[in-house]
């Protein structure tokens, strides 16, 4: 209100479209890269940990424009872009993508979805198998008044997997292994809750999957966070090192492990080194006791994942993180 009583309103500004050709003029020479190193804008809106690895990657005689995985799941994740409106050649080259990588996650990018695509896709939703999912996102962009052009993705199509989940059950198969899978999900479901009510943002899920483990990225490709049952009720807390280049893993591994003392006294506890011997991979952790069987426990572990979590990320920013190479 001023000084008179009147009421001044807030400035605001307008969105205002912009032109998918003014930001990126050609779509695998501008689009395809700049989404290969900005890959969190469309987890975002799937609701993934997307980690993209690969660009152009052949398949047949085509190229797919990315490759990748869904870091929460360790699910593959493969995109087909197209700055364009849809057409009937590139939901070939989809399903030929698909077939040819053995795809988990099939993502289409486009500026707009002729109408009857998204029903090609829901009509694939409905009738794979449940480790078969494909998705239909809109691109566009947008600015306010002179400010720099921002990204939009607006997911049109997306698996019913709860649907897909009843018939894989009423079909049969381990119910044992199924009723652990189960409790899983519903144990990282409340993980993921427990975090946004911490305001922790370390992951974009919205839902647990249905696994022992739940990762989250660092930031830096082929390093994750990530806490998990083990065999035996255990639960571990970890940085997991599992670059497909293993004298990477190594090198990185081995500067923390100089840097143990240090890490360690930042921690404010001991870690575990684990080089992991006849694998890739490596990895730093602390282990503790817990299964995911023991709902009454539920609560103390999320407490144990988020602390040793928040000790184990802060530990590694003091002795400068993960080396990218």
């Amino acid at each position: 209100m001023t000084g008179s009583g009147e009421r001044t309103n807030p400035v605001l500004g307008r969105l205002e479209p912009v032109a998918l050709r003014e930001i990126w003029p050609h779509e695998a020479l501008d689009f395809t890269p700049w989404l290969l190193d900005n890959a969190d804008a469309l987890g975002e809106a799937l609701g993934m940990e997307l980690d993209i690895t690969t660009a152009e990657h052949p398949v047949g005689g085509f190229s797919l424009d990315l490759v990748g995985r869904d870091v929460g799941t360790n699910e593959s994740v493969i995109v087909e872009n197209q700055l364009e409106t849809t057409d009937h050649s590139h939901l070939g080259q989809l399903l030929t993508y698909a077939g040819g990588t053995d795809a988990v996650n099939v993502v289409w990018i486009a500026r707009e979805f002729r109408e009857e695509h998204p029903a090609a896709l829901d009509w694939l939703n409905a009738r794979t198998d449940p480790d078969t999912r494909f998705f239909g996102v809109e691109v566009s962009a947008v600015r306010i008044g002179d400010s720099a052009p921002a990204p939009l993705f607006r997911v049109i199509v997306q698996p019913n997997d709860w649907g897909k989940t009843v018939r894989s059950h009423a079909h049969g198969g381990d119910s044992s292994g199924s009723d652990k899978n189960l409790l899983y999900a519903e144990f990282w479901d409340r993980y993921i809750a427990a975090l946004g009510d911490a305001g922790l943002d370390w992951s974009r899920a919205r839902k647990g999957p249905a696994q022992n483990w739940f990762n989250t990225t660092t930031g830096v490709a082929g390093a994750e966070f990530s806490v998990n049952f083990g065999r035996g009720d255990t639960v571990r807390s970890e940085l997991y090192l599992g670059h497909h280049d293993p004298e990477i893993n190594t090198s990185r591994f081995q500067r923390l492990q100089q840097s143990r003392t240090e890490l360690e006294a930042a921690y404010g506890g001991t870690l575990t080194f684990q080089p992991l011997e006849g694998r890739k991979a490596c990895r730093i952790c602390e282990i503790g006791t817990g299964a995911v069987t023991d709902r009454d426990n539920w609560e103390r572990l999320i407490g144990w994942f988020i602390d040793r979590q928040r000790r184990l990320r802060a530990a590694l920013a003091e002795v400068g993180g993960i080396t990218v190479a």
